[in-house]
């Protein structure tokens, strides 16, 4: 799988202008993912990173939730990620096996799981022939990894991904 977007950080090595891959609503969540990691002295972006991110930002990734008390819940588990939920993570990588944990194509500063995230969401963005991934293409990635730290949070939240999965490919999202 390659990486064919700048979300890696600004170093230089990605190949295409993030803007042109994301659209802006997705760039604002991976901006904001990329500074509660570091925030909370994180090394790399991570999948539970980008969720917040997500639902934070996005009232369509919020609506997918049915906008009930999940949404308060989720929420209310990331924060807490610092103070105590998620501590056993802080200074580990994230592998939930999507791919290798070291490859010759990873992305500086992000999560083997969550860079192969951002590449499910440029993926079904293409397959559906739009020339941006959107924050609900981000999102049905996220739920498409099962041993990733978002789908964690899920599962602790009482959020059933399969559902979640399959209204978002019932669904097609309209961001390009």
């Amino acid at each position: 799988m390659q990486n064919r977007t700048a979300y890696s950080g600004g170093d230089g090595s990605a190949r295409e202008d993030p803007e042109t891959q994301l659209t802006v609503e997705l760039a604002s969540v991976v901006s904001a993912a990329r500074r509660r990691a570091t925030r909370d002295g994180d090394r790399q972006v991570d999948t539970a990173h980008l969720l917040h991110g997500l639902l934070e930002s996005d009232p369509a990734v919020r609506a997918a939730f049915d906008g009930g008390p999940q949404v308060a819940r989720l929420l209310g588990y990331l924060v807490q990620r610092s103070i105590g939920y998620g501590l056993r993570w802080h200074g580990t990588v994230e592998d939930s096996g999507a791919v290798p944990a070291v490859t010759e194509g990873s992305v500086p500063g992000w999560s083997p799981a969550a860079a192969a995230a951002m590449d499910g969401a440029l993926d079904r963005a293409h397959a559906r022939y739009a020339t941006r991934a959107g924050c609900l293409d981000l999102l049905a990635a996220l739920v498409d990894d099962p041993e990733s730290r978002a789908v964690e949070v899920l599962r602790r939240a009482c959020v059933d991904t399969a559902r979640i999965a399959a209204r978002l490919d019932g669904e097609r999202p309209g961001q390009d």
